[in-house]
């Protein structure tokens, strides 16, 4: 199929002229999706059965940067909204981020193909459906899998983001905490894991202990946790991580021909480490927040940012870390990023996220069993009131169906809406592998991102300090050994509070870490 094939919209048998008058509820509900700004369509009005194609809902497109959900079960359709929605947004000259868990977004970058469905669909909601491929670029986390390799330096990904990937305790986040300060402050760059590595063997050694007791100590037991739990991490292939060149966020700001540009973070490759992934996306995120200027309510987006399988990311996460989660949701519109989350039901989100979203897209839930009821009727409580009876709707919804409600032009929560959902313009699957090389290595980040660098960094300046060290040296008397209690004591009494106060004023080499103590690179 060409660029150019057209599905008319005229061919539905309930166009005007041969559709009976809306009723009153419907009238009132589609009033509320009435904007005179630009918007995105996503599908026209379902009452009482039957889809209202004069009835198209909404979302205006300068209420993207108040966030999102789009939720509901495995194989209602999720991705194809994703798909819908970024192709608009880049239509309207907005940059998207889209994460590919399972790899089937890559079509985004291809024109789609018509077939019976299609046109049913496009008929149904008054869709003048044009076969459009949008441009695209991909990405591989380290390099594993079809991308532009996307790295991190362990000192950018910061403390509380790598504690979550180990999976530390809080005695041992904090102290992973002390360590990065201690590298910060001593110009030892973290560039990648042999780097923190070093950096914990030395802080445990004879000569290290001593420069270390100053700022509350570190454990032979907790040190030997986290390097425990580096090992394995590295042993599950994850080293390929962190590294140089790191990835500079702002290319995702980018457009092409007045379109914007899609993102695509192709996971397929590491889908069984969603922890990993997860954890990664935020750092994304985080970045973006503390390298962009602050543009308050803009007329559009400068980026729109899907975080897929949103769930992993919260789960058994600590309180500061939702926290942190919070504070970055809450503060990065001002920077004009949206956020939508993707996942089964809103209920997988803190309270204190979700309450942050203005756009909801919610497709089918299922209700087998008496955990799937209970997350069914806490769902429901999380939407506005509404005519319907949410509860039999959520479980009645078809593919490519969901309940919608947005923020309007005022910032006010749009009615309740059942709406049936536009087909995507793109090819609704990937591309073929070739297709996809051919993409990666002609795009031309590729050559500055595809090798990895391995300059002088900790690692090294330690060695080479072990090295010149005088062998006739008397080693510092050893510190007496210290367990996890003193970190405890250390974080519950204030000194690491005050510590973590005083990053932002030190001088000479140590580097100033955002929300997440995540590293704002020298550019």
């Amino acid at each position: 199929m060409s660029d150019s094939e057209t599905v008319p919209a005229a061919t539905n048998p309930e166009a005007p002229g041969s559709a009976p008058a809306l009723p009153q509820e419907a009238l009132k509900i589609a009033a509320g999706y009435a904007f005179t700004g630009p918007a995105l369509d996503l599908g026209a009005l379902l009452w009482d059965g039957r889809c209202l194609p004069d009835a198209q809902v909404r979302i205006p497109l300068p209420m993207l940067n108040r966030h999102g959900v789009v939720a509901g079960a495995t194989g209602t359709g999720k991705t194809k909204t994703l798909q819908l929605i970024a192709e608009q947004l880049s239509a309207q000259g907005v940059p998207v981020f889209l994460a590919d868990i399972k790899g089937d977004v890559s079509g985004i970058s291809a024109p789609g193909r018509s077939d019976d469905k299609i046109r049913s669909r496009a008929a149904e909601v008054h869709q003048q459906w044009t076969a459009t491929g949008f441009p695209a670029r991909f990405y591989a986390l380290g390099g594993i899998g079809h991308g532009i390799p996307l790295r991190a330096t362990v000192t950018s990904f910061g403390p509380v983001l790598l504690a979550k990937v180990l999976q530390l305790n809080r005695t041992q986040e904090q102290s992973l905490g002390l360590i990065f300060h201690y590298a910060d402050t001593k110009g030892l760059e973290l560039i990648d894991l042999k780097d923190l590595r070093a950096v914990v063997a030395f802080l445990t050694s004879d000569e290290g202990k001593a420069e270390l007791r100053a700022i509350g100590g570190l454990s032979t037991a907790t040190a030997g946790v986290i390097l425990r739990s580096l090992t394995a991490f590295e042993a599950q292939g994850m080293g390929s991580f962190f590294g140089e060149p790191e990835f500079d966020t702002a290319e995702f700001l980018r457009t092409a021909d007045g379109r914007g540009l899609v993102s695509v973070l192709e996971l397929p490759a590491v889908q069984d480490k969603p922890q990993l992934f997860s954890t990664f996306l935020m750092w994304l995120l985080a970045d973006l927040f503390h390298d962009l200027p602050e543009v308050g309510d803009a007329d559009r987006p400068k980026l729109v940012f899907f975080f897929d399988e949103a769930h992993l990311l919260f789960d058994d996460a600590s309180e500061a870390f939702l926290d942190s989660i919070t504070r970055t949701v809450r503060l990065i519109r001002s920077k004009g990023v949206g956020v939508f989350f993707v996942t089964q039901t809103p209920k997988d989100l803190p309270g204190d996220v979700l309450a942050q979203l203005g756009n909801r897209v919610q497709h089918a839930l299922r209700a087998f069993t008496p955990d799937d009821q209970k997350a069914l009727k806490a769902t429901v409580r999380t939407f506005p009131d509404s005519s319907y009876d949410l509860e039999e709707l959520l479980t009645d919804l078809g593919t490519g169906e969901a309940v919608v409600t947005v923020l309007s032009e005022k910032g006010a929560p749009t009615p309740v809406a059942a709406t049936r959902l536009r087909a995507p313009e793109s090819l609704m699957g990937p591309i073929e592998p070739a297709a996809l090389d051919r993409a990666v290595t002609s795009s031309p980040l590729f050559g500055r991102y595809a090798q990895a660098v391995d300059r002088e960094s900790a690692y090294e300046k330690l060695e080479q300090r072990a090295a010149e060290r005088p062998a006739a040296e008397p080693a510092p008397a050893p510190v007496p050994e210290q367990k996890e209690l003193v970190v405890e004591q250390v974080i519950d009494s204030g000194i690491f509070r005050s510590l973590a106060r005083s990053i932002g004023t030190q001088i000479g080499r140590e580097i100033t870490r955002s929300i997440f103590g995540t590293a704002r690179r020298r550019r």
